[in-house]
Parts: structure tokens; sequence; C-alpha cells
């Protein structure tokens, strides 16, 4: 037999295109339009219902960026149309291929109940199946007319990712609306045609069932009248029946549908927008969940389902109901689908808190997998911090992004920094918008990396981002994808369900140790460093919050801790954490929106603490003592850890002259040379006799580098920016400081201002380092170098409760595509006895090099903090004006010094005038072990809950007293629940003997006696 099949997959695309599809609606009529456009920002659905249009009609432009219209569209079906399907169809002007990226509708009747969104590829509203024939059409669009952000030319700098700057030019025009007859069987043939062909172009040229498709499609197109569509397809549906039915072969991979609609908390669209799109987004699904009987669908964040439920009632109704029915699933158990390289031990902590408490409160839900498919990489800490909140699985999928290295898993258990280990899955589908085509679902069988000892993966099907979720026509294809010969196999199932079916099927899974690297969007550790500022601060500020409002309410009458407070804040914090929040990656409007929220934030928190420590500092007349409030884990200048008392501060700092030019400071401790360029050539450790900076080399050293990557410009940094460099070595100003014990340095480069203060303070083996960086540059990268003279192959970052080490070296791809990376408070590099920390206030982003020097054979490891980048996309004014960091070089440092140093840095003291010293609600007698929270129990009981790890990576023993009488102790997880294999701690008095594990993460709950 002749090769025809090249010319009927043609035919076959031509007459989809050109006969087929169009006939799915063969009879339509306009609706009549009118519009009414809201003032401002959206307004509640009641007011725009009430509104009184003005006529528009189809090709009309409509939408000023951001703006709300809402159109009331009205008709009545034709009476010969009795006994057929009728929708409306509503083409608002979308373009199909930007689901998620433009404009976005939910429909209303008129008494308000939410019926569907319209999206780009989902335009179709239902409005009689059967039509008796006149029934009146009245339906309501509050549509938003979201403009276009990335564009098909991407990453161009535009002004309209923020309302202020966006302009009034309408952004669309009007393409249809339209009643229309639905002609299902001319819908189902074109569902058989698409997956049969695409199918067939997935199987092998020589393949025998390639082969019986390409026959059965082309008695199909025979059997299709041209003229006549309709009239013909249920005898083109008979032609494909034969090859529609033949089973899958038995050793077929496995596929779990999961209905899915992954949508960014915030992004190219203010958080504002996000409410409205989870609101379409819900109820698509919940309509689709009534049609569909087999479909399941999950969706992550509670803070999303929050939203529904506090602005969107009627909707939050049917949720509600589908939630009940098992449809309609809460997945992964956080408050957002947040970054987890930069958030701290406690908010990664109360990510899972918050997120698991919501969906147990509301649902009696708890979920077991944590589901972050689009998050940039994952610290090393994360596994035992899933565990502590009581989950045992991970899902995500965008490692697959990464550009070097391919990543040997699909399925796997991954190994955080204390040993525990997470059952962790990545959909080899390559996608978290799967829409059941068949290059996706032979390409998830095709790459699975764990075939012959698995054949499980799982498959997240929708539209996300306020494309509406899963259609209608994803799950018509499913259906024929459920044992379909050539093909793997799908089915509709919860995470839950696809979890416990690979886990079963591979308990010998491979084990990752540490972090899960992204090798791409390196740049979110730096870009918008106002919004990190923000983050880094709060953080901190909830930390003294809890701690010393805790401390009040158990030792101060009349205190009342602030519960609704703190968890509001927290709430708001965790929110702004997502991942394209706090890594710099969202529109102007969020970051300007974000920068006000953390104001307000400190402003509050602040607050409480104010309050919490005059209540504990009591009255002191007019002799008054000066209290110091250390929120620190150690002991800081005789003021203990959690306590408040006068400060002692021993020793003293002296400035002198450098012959060379320059100052000279030293404390007894340190002696510190800055030339005449205000750069560090010397930090000279006296105890030890030991130089810190390398030969001939200068630290505190400003570097800028052209940074304008091949594509995602806020999110990346390629490697080939490290190829130019300036030094900012000229200085306009190096003088003494006027408090007689600092250097000052001023510096004046391109655009822009950076000035310095180095100080060196008294007792202290630390050289502190307060930047001001007046920042007008574009597209450039600004970074502080420190070369240190260490012979080290590998240096440690601070990551959640604990630290990770990464090689200097760049032996394998793997290590040198880590060229830019995370930490949190500190980097420390080491030689065996002698180190040195890099501790930060603010900034994450780092790189760490190394170098031989042939001068003398030494080697030169060089630390770099990143400060400033300048992205134009998709805030063209990223980071311009005045940013302040706090840095500190910490020579002789042990990791215990790094993790004391960091503390400090980024808890500065308090001071308040009172009667008398404050004793810690609680102590730990051993610097080793750490605690990172203090606070009063979330569930109103007044217990006392203290969580603590331990910080240098080895065994720890301590004794943890309570400064109260303590009635019972518990070991709980992180939702502060007994564990139920925890054996009872071991007490004496009011002291519980504590033994750890390296990195072992702990949280006690303490009954007031």
């Amino acid at each position: 037999m002749h090769d025809d099949r090249t010319l009927i997959e043609a035919r076959l695309k031509r007459v989809l295109d050109e006969r087929i599809r169009p006939a799915v609606y063969p009879e339509s009529v306009p609706l009549d339009v009118a519009v009414w456009t809201a003032p401002g920002e959206p307004v509640p659905v009641a007011e725009g219902l009430a509104a009184t249009p003005e006529p528009t009609k189809v090709g009309a432009a409509w939408g000023a960026p951001w703006a709300t219209s809402w159109f009331r569209v009205t008709g009545t079906v034709p009476k010969e149309w009795a006994g057929k399907t009728v929708e409306a169809i509503l083409d608002l002007g979308f373009d199909e291929n930007m689901p998620g990226f433009q404009c976005e509708g939910l429909v209303y009747r008129p008494d308000g109940t939410p019926v569907k969104g319209l999206n780009p590829r989902n335009q179709w509203v239902r409005v009689a199946a059967p039509a008796t024939g006149g029934e009146d059409v009245h339906l309501h669009v509050e549509a938003a007319s979201n403009p276009v952000i990335l564009d098909y030319h991407p990453f161009l700098p535009t002004q309209l990712g923020d309302k202020e700057t966006a302009g009034s030019e309408p952004q669309y025009k009007l393409a249809r609306m339209d009643l229309a007859v639905f002609d299902e069987t001319v819908w189902q043939l074109v569902i058989d045609l698409e997956v049969l062909g695409e199918l067939m172009q997935e199987l092998p040229e020589d393949s025998g069932r390639r082969y019986a498709i390409v026959r059965a499609i082309g008695r199909a197109l025979d059997a299709v009248d041209l003229q006549d569509v309709n009239g013909s397809a249920a005898a083109a549906r008979a032609e494909l029946e034969g090859v529609l039915t033949t089973p899958a072969e038995p050793s077929a991979h496995r596929i779990s549908a999961v209905g899915h609609a992954h949508i960014d908390s915030a992004w190219l669209w203010p958080l504002r927008e996000t409410v409205r799109k989870v609101a379409r987004t819900t109820s698509n699904m919940t309509a689709l969940i009534e049609d569909e009987p087999d479909f399941v669908f999950a969706m992550s964040q509670a803070q999303q389902w929050a939203w529904v439920k506090e602005h969107r009632p009627e909707v939050w109704a049917k949720v509600k109901k589908a939630v009940a029915d098992g449809r309609f699933v809460p997945a992964g158990g956080m408050w957002v689908e947040s970054d987890t390289n930069m958030p701290g031990s406690e908010a990664m902590a109360r990510q899972f808190v918050h997120g698991k408490r919501f969906f147990l409160d509301e649902f009696g839900i708890e979920n077991d997998e944590a589901w972050l498919p689009d998050t940039f990489g994952f610290a090393a800490g994360l596994p035992q911090i899933i565990k502590a909140a009581g989950s045992k699985w991970l899902l995500t999928q965008k490692i697959s992004w990464s550009q070097t290295n391919r990543f040997p898993h699909h399925t796997f258990n991954w190994e955080g920094i204390d040993g525990t280990r997470i059952f962790t899955h990545f959909p080899p589908v390559d996608t978290y918008n799967c829409s059941m085509k068949g290059s996706e679902i032979a390409h998830a069988a095709k790459n699975f990396k764990d075939k012959g000892v698995a054949r499980h993966s799982l498959a997240p099907t929708g539209w996300g981002d306020g494309g509406g979720g899963t259609t209608r026509e994803m799950i018509a294809k499913a259906g024929r994808l459920r044992d379909l010969e050539g093909s793997a196999t799908v089915e509709w199932e919860t995470p839950a369900a696809f979890f416990e079916k690979a886990e079963a099927e591979y308990p010998n899974a491979p084990v990752w140790v540490g972090e899960l690297y992204l090798e791409l969007h390196r740049a979110t550790l730096t870009s918008q460093a106002g919004t990190k500022q923000g983050n880094r601060r709060s953080e901190h500020l909830l930390r003294e919050a809890e701690l010393w409002a805790a401390t009040a309410a158990v030792r101060a009458d009349g205190f009342s801790y602030p519960y609704e407070e703190l968890d509001r804040i927290w709430k708001t914090v965790l929110l702004h954490q997502f991942h394209d929040i706090l890594p710099g990656s969202s529109i102007a409007w969020v970051h300007r929106e974000a920068r006000a929220t953390y104001a307000k934030v400190a402003e509050e928190l602040n607050g409480i603490i104010d309050a919490a420590q005059r209540a504990l500092a009591g009255e002191g007349g007019g002799t008054g003592t000066a209290l110091v409030f250390n929120s620190t884990p150690h002991t800081r200048d005789g003021v203990p850890a959690g306590g408040a008392r006068p400060a002692v501060v021993e020793g003293q700092s002296a400035i002198a002259s450098r012959g060379e030019g320059g100052y000279v400071l030293d404390n007894g401790l340190l002696r510190v040379e800055i030339d005449a360029r205000g750069l560090v050539v010397s930090a000279y450790d006296i105890v030890a006799d030991r130089e810190t900076v390398a030969p001939g080399q200068a630290a505190n050293l400003p570097q800028i580098h052209a940074d304008f990557p091949n594509m995602w410009d806020a999110w990346d940094v390629d490697e080939f920016y490290r190829n130019t460099v300036t030094d900012l070595t000229d200085a306009d100003e190096v003088a003494a400081g006027e408090d007689g014990a600092s250097v000052r340095v001023v510096r004046t480069f391109g655009d822009s201002r950076l000035m310095q203060v180095l100080s060196l303070a008294p007792g202290s083996t630390r050289l502190d380092i307060d930047t001001e960086v007046d920042w007008h540059e574009t597209e450039k990268f600004l970074k502080l170098a420190f070369p240190l003279d260490i012979h080290a192959e590998r240096y440690a970052s601070e990551t959640q409760f604990g630290h990770f080490y990464r090689a200097t070296h760049t032996n394998t791809s793997w290590e040198a595509a880590k060229f830019e990376a995370c930490n949190h408070r500190f980097v420390h590099v080491e030689e065996p006895g002698w180190g040195v920390a890099l501790v930060t206030d603010s900034t994450y982003g780092h790189d760490v090099t190394r170098t031989v020097r042939a001068s003398d054979a030494g080697t030169t490891t060089t630390v770099r903090a990143s400060l400033l980048r300048a992205p134009r996309f998709p805030d063209p004014e990223t980071d311009q004006g005045v940013h302040r960091f706090r840095h500190a070089l910490v020579p002789g440092a042990g990791i215990g010094d790094a993790v004391r140093e960091g503390y400090r840095i980024n808890l500065p003291e308090r001071q308040v005038t009172g009667g008398g010293e404050v004793a810690p609600l609680v102590t730990v007698d051993n610097d080793a072990v750490v605690v990172t929270a203090v606070k009063l129990a979330d569930d109103g009981s007044g217990d006392v809950v203290v969580r603590f790890h331990e910080s240098r990576g080895g065994r720890a023993k301590a004794t943890l007293t309570a400064g109260f009488p303590v009635g019972s102790v518990e070991v709980t997880d992180l939702l502060e629940r007994p564990l139920a294999d925890a054996s009872a701690p071991e007490r004496s008095g009011d002291g519980v003997a504590l033994a750890l594990r390296p990195f072992e993460l702990v949280t006690l709950r303490l009954t007031r006696a």
C-alpha cells in the first residue's frame, strides 16, 4: 500500500479547522449588549448589577488598563431552536493563545448568582438543554480589562504594570456576543479527531497502531459531508469507534490527572485582581464538577480559599458543597505557594501552620502533601518542616526548567539537612498547565525517569493564572485516554490518591540529599530589595512581638496577648512570601503596595513590642534604669536571651590615621586597615594572629556588572554577567566618623551614589558595614566583595533551622550552575580551626569563588554579597531610589559565632527605662540550641510554646528552663498538637532535659501550673 500518511494528516488539519470546528455552533443570533464602566477600583457585585449600562456592540473598544466593565447581555432563544442545546458565546476580545494573561470575566444571573468564568479558552455559557424556544436570556458579565504585560515579544519594558502609569487607552474590542445552538455530536467528533490525531503524531512512523489510526481517520473524513457536517458527524464518529475502544497495553504508563489552575497570588496583576481570578476559576470548576461525575479539582493556597470566603460568599457556598462531596480538594496545606529559599525558619513553619489550620477549621481536612509546582527551588531545610507540620509528600514541577542539568529522578525521597526524608514527585509531563494534548501525555510517559521500577505520575490539568482552570474539552480528552492503545492511561484522582499509589509501588525510591537548586531564576534572590528588606524585618519584628507579648502576658498583670493581631499580621507577611512577590518578579503595582504594607506591619508590630516591654519594665519613677531588651537567642552584652537588664560593654575602640592614607580601627581584638580608597586592605585577628584579607586584595569592594539576561529580566542573571566587571575604587570622601570610632566613605558612579560607614564595636571581632545606595542605574548588578585568605572547598549558608554546605569549586556542571545562591543571615567560610563569617540584615543573594594565587600558591576564597539589580521587566523602575544595608565581617568566627552575629545584626537592641530587670520566660543553657519562637499557644489556652533547633550541625545536650511554674510539657508538631510517637521529656522541676540530633527541630508546649 502506498504511504499516504502525511496526506491524511494534512487533510485532518484543514477539515478540522475550516469545517468541523465551525460546525460546533451551526446557528447563532446576536445578543443585545450594554456596558457600564466602574469608576476607579472594582465595585461590589450588587453595585455592578444595579448600575445603568449604555448600549454597545460587537467591535466596540472597551476597558482601560485595570478597569472593570459590567456588560449586560440580553436576548431571546428562537422558537425554532426548541429541543436543541443553546449556549451564549461571549468573547470579550480574547486571544486564545493567552489564557490567564489578558481580559477575563465572571458571569452572573440578575439575582447575583455566579454562573461561570469567561476566559480565552472558555467562552461559553449554557443557556438551555434542551431549549423550549422563547426563553429570555439575561446575563451580567463583570469583565476585567487586565492589560497584556507579557506579550508575544516578551520582556519589553512597559508602564502598564501599575494603574498609576498605565494610562486610559482601551485594551480590547468585543469580538462575539451571540446565542448559538451547540451541536454536541460535532463537538464530540472534534474531540475524537483531536485525540487520535495527536496520538498518531506521537507513535513511531512504522507503528501498526499509527497506521490503523491513519486509516480510521481517513474513513471518518470520507464520511463527513463538508456541506452538511452536522448531519454527517454521527457517521464519521462511527468510523472511529474501533480505534477509540482498543485498550491500552498492560504495561502502559499511568497518569493521575488532577484538575488544577495554578493561580499566582500576584504577578503580572495586583493582589486585588487575584481575588477575582480565584472567584472566576472556582465558579468555573464548581460548575464543571456538577456536569462531570468523574472530575476532581484540587486548589492550593489557603489564602486564596480565604479570599473566596471573604469576598465572594455566593461562590464560597458552591465551593463548600463541592468539598463536602470530595470533588473540590484542598491541596498543599500552605498559606500560599511561597518561595522556599528566602523565608526564615519560623516563617516557613508558619506557612504550614496557617495553611493546614485553615483547611482543618473550615473542612476538617488535613493535607499530607506540600504542593509547590512553580516555586523557584527548594531549600535544604524544608523536608524537616514538612514533616513537623504533619505532612509527608511534596509535589513540584519547576526543577524541569533547569538550564544546565537534568534531574535524575521523577519520584524519589528528598533528604534534608537533619536527615528527614520526604517522598517527592516531579510530574514528568513538565507543566502545571497540562491540557491533555497527546504530545503532553506522550512526553510524560517517555520522559518518566523511573521506568521499570515505577509507573505512576501526576498531571496537573487546567489553565492557570486566571485562564479558568480545567475545561470540558480536557475532561473529554481524558475520558478517551482512560484506556487507549498507544497512550498512557489517564484517570482523575486526588493528589492523596496518587501519592498513596506512587509510594506503595516504589518503597525503595532513590534518595536526593540537600537542596533542590533551580538552575534558573537566580536573580530572584536580589531583585526588588525593598520587598526583601520588608520581609526580613517583618519576620524579626514578629519574633520580637511574640516573645515580649508572651513574656508580658505571663508576667505583667493586665497585659493581654494580641492573638488576633498577630494572626492577621502573620498572614499578611506569609502572603507576601508568595513566589512572585518576595522574589521580586511582579509588576510595579505589587511591589509599591508591598512596601506600603511592610511599613504598616512594622508600625503595628513596633507598637505591640513597645507596649509589652513597657508593661514588663514597669515604672521606674525618677530613678528609672535604662534596660536593654535582648531579643536574640544568645546573651548579648551581659543581657540574657529573652531578658532585659542594663547592658555591660567592655573594651573600647580607637581610630588612627594610616601612614599610606586612610585609617586604622583597633579594639584590641581586631585591627582593620582602610586605605585611601576606602577599601579594607587588612582585617587582622589579633588573638589568632591571622590576617583575613587575601594578600594584595581589598575587601568591602563594591563591584558593578552589566546585567542583561537572555530572558526573564527580573528573574534571571546569566553566568556571562561575570565577563565584565567594574571595581568601584574611586572615593569622593574617606573620613573619620564624627563618633571617633568609624570611617565614612562616599563614592559616586554612573548616576548613583554609595555611602558607607565602617565601624568596630568595643569587645567584638566584628567589622560593621552600613551601606546606603542612592541607585539610579539600569540593567546593572551591584555586589560587595570580600576576598578572604582562606583555603576552603565548601562554605556554609544559613537556611531554615540550620545551614547548608555548597562547594567553592566547579568540578562538575552541578556545582558550576550554582553561581548565585541563597543565604539567610550568614555565609561562613572556614579552614580547620579558623573561619570568617559575612552576616547580613536583609540581603539573600551571594556568590563564592576560589582562586589560587601565583605569588604564594595560597587560596583566595571570595565571598560577594549581592546588593541591587536594575531589570526593566516587569517593573521598569525596579529598585530605583535609596536603599540601606547592614553587613558585618566577622574574622575568627566559627559556625556558632556566625549564628550569633547573624541574629545580632537582625535584632538590634531596644532600650526602655524601667524599674527593674526582666528575667527570660525561658532559658537554654547551650548556645548551640537556638530558640526561634517563644509565644502563647494559638488556641488561646495560655500555654507557652517554645520552638528551637540544634544550629551547628552536631549533637547537643541542653536544659530548657521555664521562668514560670510548669504543669505539663508536651512535644508537639508545628500546629501545637501532641506527637503520638514522641517520648515524654525528661523533667527536673521547671527544667526540661534536651538531647538533639544535628539540626533537629523541636516544639515544646508548656502548660502553666
